[in-house]
């Protein structure tokens, strides 16, 4: 196991390098470039350069004058460092702008995830079990729901009949306007208060493919040989679903929560900016809007190694939930 781990952090590293290029690559090509625009509000003042004075100014100032290949390596070898350079639109360090961001988009990442694994996954062997019944297509217009709904839609609707309507929730914000004057605990249970809404349309959203791909897979399990082996044993139903349908049911799922990780930390873009919760989703975007490669370039490679975490994390789960697998 221990050469396994190591081969694939290895395999990983290259193909984070070549990512990285490719995302660095793309960044340099992006048409909005907060470079241009900081160039064209300074050469609007009385007595100041042309514009393509300060472009060529600026661009040689954030190394923009160098090649994409010059320049890449010039990034990597800061990065290696933990060195990811200045903010161009937040005017600080990326770093600090991401760590004071991040845990907003992991708060409501976390709570949608425990959520969706709390509802999606008994409702899909719900289903399973009681095939073709009301509990069955319940379940399947749910989930069918829940993938053909937009999430700029239903955030749109639950923001119209809990905050403009009823007036139970905030329209928008991760605090109240009397956050400040609140105790430690109301403040938290003022911030837990702004998340529901957004918590709600994430797991609505998401809920349908894991209903299904649970719902699938436990029909594929339940219809084994060795499940009516176990039915004719005599063996109750519930320790047959239970035990030996559920545990191999595991086995395709640890590959969808695997694929989950990024999503506990790389925040919800959409739904971050209709609510206005400022965690990573809704910084990149503001950051990809004005053209701030910096950020977006960490943003982006951030993304990448969470990935890549995320199918090795689901490699390795393959052996603890399938004692079948053993890796040579």
């Amino acid at each position: 196991m221990k050469k396994f781990i190591l081969k694939r952090l290895l395999m990983s590293v290259v193909i984070l390098f070549f990512v990285s290029m490719i995302i660095y690559a793309i960044m340099r090509c992006m048409p909005t470039s907060y470079v241009e625009q900081q160039a064209m509000n300074l050469a609007s003042r009385p007595g100041s350069k042309s514009y393509q004075e300060w472009v060529d100014l600026l661009n040689a100032q954030y190394g923009l004058d160098k090649g994409v290949i010059q320049g890449y390596f010039t990034w990597a070898g800061g990065a290696i460092h933990m060195d990811f350079g200045e903010s161009w639109y937040w005017n600080q360090p990326v770093t600090q702008k991401f760590a004071s961001v991040i845990w907003y988009s992991f708060a409501l990442g976390l709570a949608a995830f425990i959520l969706e694994m709390i509802i999606a996954i008994p409702a899909g062997i719900a289903a399973a079990k009681k095939q073709y019944s009301a509990t069955d297509y319940t379940v399947t217009v749910i989930a069918l729901i829940g993938i053909s709904l937009p999430s700029f839609f239903f955030a749109t609707i639950l923001k119209y009949i809990f905050s403009v309507k009823l007036g139970w929730l905030d329209l928008y914000g991760i605090v109240g306007r009397n956050h400040e004057t609140l105790s430690e605990a109301g403040k938290i249970l003022d911030m837990a208060k702004h998340l529901i809404l957004p918590t709600i349309t994430l797991v609505v959203v998401s809920i349908g493919s894991l209903m299904r791909y649970t719902r699938t897979n436990m029909l594929e399990v339940l219809n084994a040989d060795y499940i009516r082996t176990a039915r004719a044993k005599g063996l109750s139903e519930k320790r047959v679903v239970n035990h030996h349908a559920f545990r191999n049911t595991l086995i395709p799922i640890v590959t969808l929560l695997g694929g989950s990780l990024p999503g506990l930390f790389s925040g919800a873009m959409i739904t971050e900016t209709l609510f206005q919760i400022p965690g990573i989703g809704y910084t990149s975007y503001v950051s990809v809007v004005q053209g701030d490669i910096p950020f977006v370039m960490f943003y982006m490679v951030f993304l990448a190694v969470l990935i890549l975490l995320g199918n090795l994390i689901a490699d390795v789960l393959y052996a603890v939930v399938d004692p079948r697998v053993r890796v040579d």
